[in-house]
């Protein structure tokens, strides 16, 4: 029996009988394959649009009556949101993540919050009742 090799259908290369499955992002083995390293540095290093004013919100809504408080506009990669609210959840005490360029603190710490990203040299304003 010969050893082919096995092209997909746009004929990228998917498997070589000496290196074993491919990699269709950047042509190498599965093993050595570094196109998920790119993606995580590029999504590290992607800072998110701001008009550089820094909202602290209030919500309720589709959260079982629980109060979160959000904060958005705040222009940081990915890590350097992480380590903010990491630092903010530490001074409300309180639990909370981060989702979709979105801080997020479990009850009602918007005062705190907006003195605390004054302190850090934020613009930061409450948003809503």
């Amino acid at each position: 029996m010969s050893k082919r090799k096995r092209l997909d259908l746009a004929g990228d290369l998917v498997f070589d009988p000496d290196a074993g499955l491919m990699c269709s992002g950047c042509e190498r083995p599965r093993a050595e394959c570094v196109c998920d390293e790119r993606a995580r540095a590029a999504a590290d290093a992607a800072v998110a649009p701001s008009d550089g004013v820094v909202r602290v919100s209030r919500q309720t809504a589709g959260r079982k009556g629980k109060v979160v408080t959000l904060v958005s506009g705040l222009p940081l990669n990915a890590k350097q949101l992480a380590a903010l609210a990491k630092q903010l959840k530490a001074q409300c005490a309180s639990g909370g993540s981060v989702v979709d360029g979105v801080i997020q603190v479990q009850g009602d710490h918007r005062d705190t919050l907006v003195a605390a990203l004054a302190k850090l040299g934020h613009d930061a304003r409450r948003v809503g009742a």
